[in-house]
């Protein structure tokens, strides 16, 4: 008798299981090596995005983290959009005890986003020197696309749980990427979220510009319980990297991927590079500055979904300030500060001059990589 297929599973892994082999046939002093993202014409100094998250980027977040290098991307299905002035609203948000804040946030959510204040937020931020970026989900981006394209936005981001380039619904004709894309003209569209190989390379075929990789990792993302789906970052990095590179040897374009979620410190940072992402997007790590609008809390796109929240919002506290979660000085030795510090040692000690040379620096299975010889660092904490 012939034994029967069962279905086949391969081992995937985390930041918490691998490690970044240093020093390879030579070392550089971090000073010498080269951060830059670019995103179609744009050019950013740091490879780093702040997650649309309302907890993390309003305004006033955006245009410093433009100033300071960076992108970050303002969600127009959040507070900003709904409520002329939304601190008040963030304030009772973050007030709320921990039973009743997912109910709070389902009736705070269910206020009619405006879409005059679409184009209203992305001309504040532009008129104070920032470059803007929104994000939609797909189902709103048709009607919100337009409107933030007329406004003058810089970067449209579709962002969702899981996207695909062929969705398939009741609606006689669904959001086409490759429209979208010619629709937004010299704006360029990321695209996210996805954790395959096959999803990353259908989407980069579209003419998106970058696609964001990470199901499930974020701190205030509970998608992996409420639904059991999810691939772990570097797994889904390396898959999604590797679709990219394919692609590019295909087509001749280049197009960037964003690792989104779960780094929640300099070492997590360093091995989504390593992996194979172009730029990572942060969010908790920048809930906790003294900048964001959170007030030291964090939660995700879902949490205030009417039917099915799939996330939850988590306290990060306020204990830092957004120049030192990116630039330092530190006296912390938890790696949650200074994070271009980090980024620069760990390339220098490759002997990496780029992000493209880093991506290609060896990565070893390491499950003791956090506890081999910390004995009493765990007893201590």
């Amino acid at each position: 008798m012939s034994q029967p297929q069962f279905k086949q599973m391969r081992r995937a892994y985390g930041f918490d299981e691998v490690a970044i082999v240093p020093g390879g046939h030579h070392t550089i002093n971090p000073e010498l090596v080269e951060l830059s993202f670019k995103l179609n014409h744009l050019d950013f100094a740091l490879p780093f995005v702040a997650a649309a998250m309302d907890g993390v980027v309003d305004v006033r977040l955006a245009v410093e983290f433009s100033q300071h290098g960076g992108l970050a991307v303002l969600n127009l299905e959040g507070v900003q959009t709904r409520y002329g002035d939304p601190a008040p609203v963030l304030a009772e948000i973050a007030a709320a005890p921990k039973s009743a804040v997912t109910a709070l946030m389902q009736k705070v959510y269910s206020a009619p986003i405006k879409p005059e204040l679409i184009g209203e937020r992305i001309r504040q931020i532009k008129a104070a020197g920032g470059i803007s970026a929104v994000s939609a989900t797909p189902t709103n981006t048709k009607k919100f696309a337009p409107i933030a394209r007329d406004a003058g936005v810089d970067v449209f981001v579709v962002q969702s749980t899981v996207t695909s380039a062929r969705h398939i619904s009741r609606s006689e004709k669904g959001l086409i990427f490759d429209e979208l894309v010619r629709n937004m003209r010299e704006t360029p569209v990321i695209v996210g979220n996805t954790v395959t190989f096959a999803a990353t390379k259908e989407l980069m075929e579209t003419g998106i510009a970058a696609v964001l990789v990470g199901v499930g990792p974020g701190a205030a993302c509970t998608s992996r319980e409420v639904l059991g789906i999810g691939v772990p970052q570097v797994t889904a990095t390396i898959d999604a990297a590797a679709a990219r590179d394919t692609y590019y040897r295909e087509s001749g374009r280049y197009v960037p991927v964003i690792t989104d979620g779960g780094i929640t410190n300099g070492g997590a940072m360093c091995k989504a590079f390593a992996a194979g992402a172009d730029a990572v997007m942060l969010g908790s790590i920048l809930a906790a500055t003294e900048e964001a609008p959170g007030r030291g809390h964090h939660w995700g796109m879902a949490t205030p979904h009417g039917e099915l929240p799939r996330g939850t919002r988590v306290k990060v506290a306020i204990d830092t300030t957004l120049r030192q979660t990116l630039f330092g000085p530190t006296s912390r030795t938890d790696g949650r500060e200074n994070l271009v510090g980090a980024l620069r040692t760990a390339m220098g000690t490759c002997g990496a001059r780029t992000i493209r040379d880093f991506q290609k620096t060896e990565m070893v299975i390491a499950p003791a990589i956090k506890t081999e010889g910390k004995s009493y660092q765990i007893e201590q904490s």
